[in-house]
């Protein structure tokens, strides 16, 4: 071999699939890390990351939070929520390897002796556990302290990579409140970071069955012919929880289910859905097809007949009796901020003129559900008897997010026996958990393995975010002119104005 000639490790080709990919030396910094979502999901999705051997053994996780802790302390804070959240088994051996990289940094996000303190423990990192200067920095934080955790890596020196290592920041949704301050946010990270270096977390598109709509379109001859304006009648995009704001009151209040789960999670799934394929599945081709689509969304000229938002109310949650939202603790007795919002929206492309997509999501409805229903034109001529069909709906296909992962299609079959032709829906079901003898990794596993081998395609991009706020912020807007939300009964399917924005179309919602 030269020495002009430089080695590449063929374990690491990304068209070998006998081996999955592994993360080089690397670090991983998390800012508010003794919260709910860190606890709960980035602590475990690690350790199952490096139980199912993907992460490398030199890797390092750093801690960074206000509370006086040891580094013992927090080692027993990272074990105890990995316990209890991790999806692999847990495993000595694993936990053993994995807390000898384990760092904790005290301090505020105000004080600069924390930020150096922290300079000094990522050097450290560098020289006992070998990640060579590889370090990503996660933002668990409100995007309030964006700007100033941002700044305070500029400052140390923690923001720019050194030649042959990377530096790259993750940051949690929402990414602003409205596009002005999104434009300001943006404005921030790209002062410090380096745009490609920058990953924003959308964990719906981690989900496998997010993924599998590309399969599904794009794998198969089946589908691609009929997902456009002449055969789809319309698309359905859902995702309702059956909780209410548990702990979250001081967030959500102000922010409301549209900023929450449309402008990022259902916008995002919208593109996914009505994009061209792409050249590749590369990021800049990925990229460059679901901006295409956004571009493409036009809002409803009469937003009154063509947008719904509600507040839920009192009610029984199974056999659960619970609170409304202005009765939950931490919430405004007079807030305005709604926990139900539906919109229609249309994509002004030739294979979707004259196609609504309905988005709506929920808290407090009647069952946890994401899904995204493409729902069919009736045949064009039906040589049956009116009698024969009248339990006959449209053809669907609808692909499930979660809980239950798969997709089913729904079409029109004979009922058996008898002398007459009577035809009825019927489904033909596929399911992850039943088809795949490997469960489905977490979003974030996913997501956090992706940003250490510094694969963007299921990230959203600046020019993304930008957009999805240009499609929502006219519709927050009419809406901060009409008062109190229409209530609606916890344990059901939302206020009655969102049926009747679907009704006045001539269609109704689809019950999961």
């Amino acid at each position: 071999m030269s020495e002009t000639t430089t080695w590449v490790n063929p374990l690491r080709d990304p068209r070998d699939l006998r081996l999955p990919r592994i993360a080089g030396p690397c670090s991983i910094v998390i800012f508010g890390v003794t919260g709910d979502l860190s606890r709960k999901k980035l602590l475990p999705a690690i350790y199952d990351l490096a139980n199912r051997g993907l992460l490398p053994p030199s890797f390092g996780l750093t801690g960074f939070a206000r509370r006086d802790w040891t580094e013992d302390h927090f080692k027993d804070f990272v074990r105890e929520n990995v316990m209890a959240h991790c999806r692999t088994p847990f495993k000595e051996s694993t936990w053993k390897q994995l807390a000898a990289g384990i760092r904790f940094v005290q301090g505020t996000f105000e004080d600069k002796s924390a930020f150096e303190r922290l300079s000094n423990t990522v050097a450290e990192l560098d020289r006992d556990r070998g990640t060579r200067g590889n370090h990503a920095f996660y933002m668990s934080v409100p995007p309030r302290d964006f700007p100033i955790v941002a700044r305070q890596l500029a400052d140390c020196g923690l923001s720019r990579s050194t030649e042959g290592a990377w530096r790259r920041v993750i940051i949690e949704k929402p990414f602003g409140h409205d596009l002005a301050s999104a434009n300001d946010l943006n404005r921030v990270v790209s002062e410090v970071f380096d745009p490609s270096s920058v990953f924003r977390i959308d964990h719906y598109l981690g989900k496998e069955t997010v993924q599998n709509i590309m399969a599904l379109r794009f794998a198969n001859a089946m589908y691609e012919p009929i997902w456009n304006a002449n055969y789809v009648d319309h698309v359905q995009i859902t995702m309702a929880e059956d909780i209410g704001v548990a702990g979250r009151a001081g967030y959500y209040d102000g922010i409301g289910a549209a900023r929450d789960v449309i402008q990022n999670h259902l916008l995002q799934l919208l593109a996914l859905t009505a994009m061209e394929e792409p050249v590749s599945f590369a990021a800049s081709d990925l990229i460059a097809e679901k901006t295409k689509v956004l571009s493409a969304v036009r809002i409803p000229r009469d937003l009154a007949a063509h947008t719904a938002r509600g507040q839920y109310a009192a009610g029984w949650q199974g056999s659960h009796e619970v609170v409304g939202y202005l009765d939950e603790k931490g919430i405004d007795p007079q807030s305005t901020t709604e926990t139900y919002a539906a919109i229609r929206l249309d994509v002004d492309t030739r294979r979707w003129a004259g196609v609504p997509f309905y988005l709506r999501t929920g808290k407090r409805l009647g069952k946890r559900v994401t899904e995204i229903a493409v729902v069919f034109k009736r045949a064009p001529h039906l040589p049956f008897e009116s009698t024969a069909t009248r339990e006959l709906g449209k053809n669907a296909i609808v692909i499930r997010v979660q809980p239950d992962e798969g997709v089913t299609m729904r079409f029109g079959s004979k009922v058996p026996g008898g002398s007459s032709m009577e035809v009825r829906d019927v489904s033909m079901d596929f399911s992850y958990g039943r088809s795949f003898t490997e469960s489905s990794p977490e979003a974030y596993e996913r997501l956090i393995l992706d940003v250490l081998l510094g694969e963007p395609p299921l990230f959203p991009t600046t020019r993304e975010v930008e957009l999805s706020w240009e499609i929502l912020d006219p519709i927050e807007e009419f809406w901060s002119t009409l008062g109190q939300p229409q209530p609606y009964r916890s344990g059901t399917w939302g206020p009655e104005e969102a049926d009747e924005m679907l009704a006045r179309d001539g269609r109704h919602w689809r019950m999961p």
